[in-house]
């Protein structure tokens, strides 16, 4: 991934438990900031999701596009953009590293824009997506096996 940005949240659950709320597509306009659909277009061999189609209004930020998920394991979860209207390239993992009782979720997101975008502004935004992202994942997640904190 080139120009890509990093971000990590301790989140008190099982690598499994995480997956599964990252997993649940449907569920994600309940919790996710702006996405006003998820809906899975294709499934794999294993019956987890193999594209997903999302729609997103985040203020001036309203888009429509399908991800590919690449893998699926109890410790890494990636993608890559399959079509999209502002997006000409996104590139996406959450690594799920057990830490005791918990678990360290890593998210990595490479957005390339079909507007040009300076890298720094670029970078700053990918940033506020992550820890955005990652904040509601962990409430979502802790809320749903019972370790609200």
């Amino acid at each position: 991934m080139a120009d890509e940005s990093t971000q990590s949240i301790v989140i008190d659950a099982t690598p499994e438990e995480i997956a599964a709320v990252i997993g649940d597509f449907a569920a994600y306009p309940e919790w996710a900031n702006g996405v006003k659909r998820a809906e899975v277009l294709e499934t794999g061999a294993d019956g987890r999701a193999a594209q997903v189609k999302f729609n997103i209004d985040q203020g001036p930020i309203k888009d429509e596009y399908v991800l590919a998920y690449d893998e699926w394991s109890p410790s890494r979860i990636s993608w890559h953009l399959v079509k999209g209207q502002m997006q000409k390239s996104q590139e996406g993992s959450y690594a799920l590293t057990p830490r005791g009782g918990s678990t360290e979720v890593t998210y990595t997101l490479s957005v390339q824009l079909v507007v040009p975008m300076i890298g720094l502004f670029r970078r700053k935004a990918e940033k506020m997506i992550m820890d955005t992202a990652l904040k509601e994942l962990k409430r979502r997640v802790e809320n749903r096996v019972g370790h609200a904190g």
